[in-house]
């Protein structure tokens, strides 16, 4: 399995696609598929049914699964698109900024 540069709460950017140079944050990530939900990127229409009486039913939008692949980190204190390095810090393993070599601790 491939290494996984981004994390759930982090904020990153997308570099392809229709939504390309949106910003959003890591909701959710799916290892297995190599996928990730971005808040308010790639919005998609789903139709739902009211299940219990008092349930709303409608066409409802909501985020859809985005390749990593498609996607990059956003450093927190240069607030700029980068790729990142993985090296040692006290024995765990951290994520360093490629541009400002700042650590991206969660």
């Amino acid at each position: 399995m491939e290494k996984i540069n981004i994390r759930k709460d982090d904020t990153v950017l997308v570099i392809s696609g229709n939504d390309k140079g949106k910003k959003g944050k890591v909701l959710r990530i799916f290892r297995k598929t190599n996928k990730a939900i971005i808040e308010g990127v790639n919005m998609v229409k789903k139709h739902k049914k009211a299940r219990k009486q008092n349930e709303q039913s409608g066409i409802m939008s909501m985020e859809s699964p985005i390749n990593i692949s498609n996607l990059m980190l956003v450093c927190p204190k240069c607030n700029e698109a980068s790729r990142v390095s993985h090296t040692q810090y006290e024995g765990r393993g951290i994520r360093v900024c490629k541009k400002c070599g700042e650590m991206i601790v969660r």
